[in-house]
């Protein structure tokens, strides 16, 4: 209750009205106190609380100094409670109905309803700190200004066209100082791993791992660029091979096949600034073939594009799934994404291409896909 201020229950000027209640009375802590029936407003900066009985018995609350706010019910037939946990309170503080409190909380209690109304509206106030986005109230010697008719409006307009062109070109300025800071990283990069090469037998392994390391993290160090390699053939044939580079070992290790949303994301994270478009990784990867590269594009019957590692062929892959089918007797795709730690489109991607070399075999119900081993091959064979 050391919180609480004295007032004379009139809205400050630009202080916004949001919600009332009556019949609320409030607690210092757990105990009672003479503030028994009354009504609450909410502001978007304050909590009044006028006694219904004794006129001209007004205490406020800031709410800044609210932490948050729980429910509390005491049991049935009893009122419900709202409690309000507070900051200690401001230094300067006006004088209020108590000078000082053991308590950190305060509770409101609704003996005629309504608190789950209040306490959506005042959560709602204390999450988006409303009062910190309103309107300062002028000060009292301070002319107010009136912009009658349309001069008015079109000053206003012109006032706010200035200040949105000054937030442009200061957003603009930003972002040249990120795209310059960017540079200085790659070349310091480039830097890194030439030293690396010079100086091969002069650091030892584990100075190596952690260079290397340090050159993962800051992304690919010279990434092809338009501005380096034209537009045409020559610049996707050396993305493919960069491509193949960046990409080779992580679909290897994710059992040879990644889908090319992955490849999207994956391969843009490690280019920074020099962002690929869906366009020139497409084409790209469509020069891998004819360049005789270790990657191919695949595009299953399900119409799920991928990366696929040529070291690792289709009947591997193929071979892979029925073995396993074989082992756990029945699989769906998320459950064999689960053993190869794939993605679900690939696993099933995969269980359809078993099916379609007939060594699986499918079940549909209310459950969903499952596949099984193809035991008819079995029955042939006898």
């Amino acid at each position: 209750m050391d919180r609480f201020e004295w007032t004379d229950g009139r809205l400050k000027e630009g202080e916004t009205f949001i919600k009332q209640q009556i019949g609320v009375k409030i607690y210092d802590g757990p105990e009672k106190t003479a503030f028994e029936h009354g009504v609450v407003l909410l502001t978007h900066s304050r909590l009044l609380w006028k006694s219904m009985q004794h006129q001209g018995s007004v205490i406020s609350l800031s709410l800044p100094l609210v932490l948050f706010v729980e429910e509390m019910s005491d049991g049935r037939g009893r009122s419900p409670k709202l409690v309000l946990h507070l900051n200690p309170p401001p230094a300067g503080k006006a004088a209020g109905p108590v000078h000082s409190s053991p308590h950190t909380h305060i509770r409101l209690g609704f003996k005629e309803g309504g608190a789950l109304d209040f306490n959506r509206c005042l959560s709602e106030v204390l999450s988006r700190k409303v009062w910190e986005f309103a309107p300062k109230p002028r000060a009292p010697n301070e002319p107010r200004k009136i912009h009658a008719g349309i001069v008015g409006i079109e000053r206003n307009l012109e006032k706010q066209r200035k200040e949105t062109d000054q937030n442009i070109s200061k957003a603009f300025e930003d972002l040249d100082k990120l795209i310059g800071k960017a540079k200085e990283m790659v070349e310091l990069s480039k830097k890194i791993s030439t030293k690396i090469k010079e100086k091969q037998g002069d650091i030892s392994e584990d100075e190596t791992i952690k260079f290397k390391s340090y050159l993962l993290s800051l992304g690919i160090s010279d990434p092809v660029t338009h501005e380096t390699h034209g537009k045409g053939l020559k610049y996707h044939e050396e993305l493919a091979k960069q491509l193949v580079a960046v990409l080779q070992e992580p679909i290897e290790e994710s059992g040879g096949m990644m889908a090319l949303t992955d490849v999207f994301c994956r391969i843009n994270r490690a280019r920074g600034i020099e962002l690929l478009s869906p366009d020139d990784l497409l084409d790209a990867c469509k020069q891998f073939s004819r360049l005789k590269l270790p990657l191919r594009l695949r595009m299953f019957n399900t119409g799920v594009v991928v990366l696929e590692s040529i070291s690792k062929g289709e009947d591997d892959k193929v071979n892979q799934a029925a073995d396993l089918l074989n082992e756990k007797e029945s699989l769906t795709a998320d459950e064999l994404a689960q053993v190869l730690g794939i993605s679900v489109l690939l696993a099933r991607g995969r269980l359809l291409a078993a099916e379609e070399n007939g060594k699986a075999c499918r079940d549909e119900s209310v459950e969903g896909l499952r596949f099984y081993p193809n035991k008819f091959l079995e029955m042939d064979t006898r």
